[in-house]
């Protein structure tokens, strides 16, 4: 059984950080006999979007193992499977219509003729040919399978039926491989509606084939989309003890450390799927905000580089790279960062309040004053960037902007200590000073020891400001 190909991400979202990847598993290995190894042609899965998962049944159905054919074949069945031995399907098509019109109860016909049209990308054409070849031979386990995935495709209600059946029959060729595949089909296609049944299944797949990582990893991302993660850990990690390099077992469990805010051991099982798959960016991201929630800024930064890097259409990555710079303190970092991100987005306010920001931390107040007011003048409820307008306006001495701004924040955000006492400061610059002294008042009554100096100062210049009594 050919192993689960790695996709893209599944998206998660954890109270710290968001979590991307989208767990895929990857068509199962067609079974072939020994006459034929031609693959549908139609259909093939590639890695999906995030979000998209590809399931067992979704892409490929199989080709065709040499059935019971009580008549000899007419020459046009023989060309036909020539043909298809050739992946010559336009040919194929032809003959195969023609052994109908003069056989039309030849199963092995209809079989192929649904297996032609499928890789035509007649889908409806083919789903009516595997009818045929199955009313015409209920007994025979491709034909089942085959119309199964076909049905399952188009989210027909009688996939299950079909599946199912196959579940029952035995294949031709690799019995075990086929069955395999049957029952994996038959749990992906009642996944949505009846989950408890699909487990089921998956558990026969695994006992069928029980050195297979697959129906472990299908069940894994059944129970994790459920919420039963300690039953989706177990199968995770009895996948990857068949097969080591499973990168959606090391997605998966990383996944559920992550939403368990088990940090440590999310990151242990990144840095293996980094190992496994250096060249793809989503791994280097996932560990860069694990290491990044776990406090270890100066080891995230590289992993977000890379996967930036690897990765320069994920957009999210290079704003939490960008906001892990200014974490760190690397605030010309931070600077450059933001700007290229604003080049893109020009009217986007946290990034101009990002901006403001690492210019701010490098004393850059001017600058850092014309981002905070675009942040607000982009978005006027903006409470945070108006605390920061007034900070940079205080700093470049505009008392008169500092108030209306600590003004505006007071509209969205409750007053704190620090707002008291620099609307009280900038009243007292401007000789304000009644209001200076309910502010200076207000910050020594909230500030509680917190602020050693700036209590040490209101308390003074209320002794000058104020009336004496």
């Amino acid at each position: 059984m050919a192993a689960a190909r790695f996709a893209v991400h599944r998206l998660l979202a954890p109270a710290v950080l968001v979590l991307a990847f989208d767990g895929c598993h990857s068509a199962l290995a067609q079974s072939t006999n020994q006459s034929s190894q031609s693959s549908d042609q139609s259909g093939s899965p590639s890695a999906q979007t995030v979000h998209e998962r590809t399931g067992p049944y979704s892409s490929r159905t199989i080709r065709h193992i040499k059935v019971p054919v009580e008549s000899s074949a007419s020459q046009e069945l023989t060309q036909a499977e020539d043909a298809i031995q050739k992946q010559d399907y336009s040919s194929a098509e032809p003959l195969l219509h023609k052994v109908l019109d003069h056989d039309p109860a030849n199963y092995v016909a209809w079989f192929d003729l649904g297996f032609v049209e499928n890789a035509l990308g007649k889908l409806d054409d083919s789903i009516a040919a595997y009818r045929k070849s199955v009313a015409t031979k209920p007994d025979v386990f491709e034909s089942n399978l085959n119309l199964g995935l076909q049905l399952a495709k188009t989210n027909q209600p009688d996939a299950e039926r079909f599946l199912r059946a196959a579940t029952k029959l035995k294949p031709s060729s690799q019995a075990a491989e086929g069955q395999s595949r049957a029952w994996l089909s038959l749990a992906h296609a009642m996944e949505k509606s009846k989950p408890e049944e699909a487990l089921a299944a998956y558990r026969q797949a695994a006992t069928v084939q029980p050195k297979d990582a697959e129906p472990h990893l299908s069940a894994g991302l059944l129970l994790e989309n459920e919420n039963q993660l300690a039953d989706a850990e177990q199968e995770y990690k009895q996948a990857l003890a068949l097969d080591p390099k499973a990168s959606d077992a090391l997605t998966g469990l990383a996944n559920i450390y992550m939403r368990g805010r088990r940090f440590r051991e999310a990151e242990e099982f990144l840095r293996k799927l980094v190992a496994l798959r250096p060249d793809q960016g989503a791994g280097h991201i996932q560990l860069g905000r694990v290491l990044a929630a776990e406090g270890k800024n100066e080891e995230a930064i590289p992993e977000l580089q890379a996967g930036a890097k690897l990765s320069p259409q994920d957009v999210s990555a290079q704003r939490e790279l960008a906001d892990l710079y200014t974490a760190a303190g690397k605030n010309n970092l931070a600077e450059s960062a933001h700007r290229a991100l604003i080049a893109a987005s020009p009217s986007d306010a946290e990034l101009h309040r990002g901006l403001g920001q690492a210019l701010m931390r490098q004393k850059k107040f001017p600058e850092a004053q014309n981002e905070f007011f675009t942040a607000v003048k982009l978005k006027p409820d903006f409470g945070e960037a108006y605390g920061d307008l007034a900070f940079t306006a205080n700093e470049n001495k505009n008392y008169p902007l500092t108030i209306k701004a600590l003004d505006a924040r007071a509209k969205f955000l409750p007053e704190i200590a620090v707002t008291y006492f620099l609307r009280a400061s900038a009243y007292d610059h401007l000789r304000e000073y009644k209001p200076a002294a309910a502010n200076y008042h207000l910050f020594l009554n909230s500030a509680n020891g917190k602020y050693p100096d700036q209590e040490w100062q209101a308390r003074h210049r209320l002794i000058a400001i104020e009336p004496r009594k």
